[in-house]
């Protein structure tokens, strides 16, 4: 009989304690969480501090972050996978032919469209609207190369394309679409030479000498800290890749001021403003989050601007 009963405490006292315990059993805190997702590179870094910290500014809640994912597929996949409920951003045109798996789209208004009704569709996210800027790939030389040659658009390329060293991203070798196989085949010529590079690596590459053209991200502080220059993209190829905050529907019901909180970020941050914090954080070593709270403080948490209105019909959900 007392060994009935001591094992009936024992009983009483483990269900008492996995209550408590996380991973055991449900908890409304844990649903309620708000989980920022970001990539590994720097602008994404430095962006889901801006959107932590002004979640944090604006509402009594701590944000939690999962940092240095090494693609949008897998913060996506964070998301798909309720690990988290934000993603600090998320860039139009890789959206479109990634996670939807659609056709490229130059238009950016058109490619806005789609991914916001395809993320609301499939996903059950709410695309808002862009930060302000695009991060889309851009080819670019050094200035003596650019005098030397007289480039300023990625035609002007095509006569001299066979002597040239170039450095690219490894993914864009193979990707379908708007990878080098489809820009051989828009702007009618190849390089005489192609290295496979790590995208962090191509600045350094031309800026030294190692590359005579490089395909790097348009937002990239070392362009203007290297004196690069960006060739026009004079035929479209590269679809649009503007920004912006992503969050689920569910952690905007949750939490309904979200939405106008995020959306005061709408059209605030133009492509040199992010140069400029991305080129204070890689070349000044000022970590991302530092970058992010002077921008804020700077800009005081955008505490006067009326955040947009969305216009009836657009956008589905709302």
């Amino acid at each position: 009989m007392r060994k009935i009963k001591y094992m009936a405490l024992i009983s009483i006292i483990f269900i008492l304690s996995a209550c408590s315990l996380p991973g055991l059993g449900s908890s409304e805190s844990d649903d309620e969480q708000i989980v920022l997702v970001s990539q590994v590179t720097t602008e994404s870094q430095i962006m889901a501090h801006v959107v932590a910290q002004m979640i944090e500014h604006y509402i009594d809640t701590e944000v939690d972050q999962i940092t240095n994912m090494g693609s949008a597929p897998m913060m996506h996949q964070a998301i798909m996978s309720d690990d988290a409920n934000i993603a600090g951003a998320f860039y139009t045109g890789t959206a479109l032919t990634g996670e939807l798996g659609r056709e490229p789209e130059s238009d950016p208004d058109k490619a806005l469209e789609l991914v916001r009704e395809g993320f609301r569709e499939e996903f059950d996210m709410k695309w808002l609207p862009s930060y302000g800027f695009a991060n889309t790939y851009a080819f670019m030389v050094t200035q003596e190369i650019a005098d030397e040659y007289g480039f300023e658009k990625i035609s002007d390329v095509a006569d001299y394309a066979d002597e040239l060293v170039a450095g690219v991203d490894t993914t864009w070798l193979s990707r379908k679409g708007d990878g080098y196989e489809g820009f051989v085949s828009e702007y009618g010529f190849e390089f005489g030479t192609v290295y496979p590079m790590q995208i962090g690596l191509v600045y350094d590459a031309v800026e030294s000498g190692e590359m005579d053209i490089v395909l790097g991200y348009s937002t990239d502080g070392r362009i203007s800290s290297y004196d690069l220059v960006v060739l026009e993209d004079d035929l479209n190829f590269f679809p649009p890749y503007d920004a912006s905050p992503v969050p689920t529907y569910d952690i905007l019901a949750t939490y309904p001021e979200l939405e106008n909180i995020l959306l005061k970020l709408q059209g605030t941050i133009n492509v040199e403003v992010m140069q400029r914090m991305n080129y204070i954080a890689d070349d000044l070593m000022v970590e991302p989050t530092r970058v992010a709270e002077e921008f804020l403080k700077e800009n005081n948490y955008f505490e006067e601007k009326e955040p947009y209105v969305e216009p009836v019909g657009k956008g589905g959900q709302v």
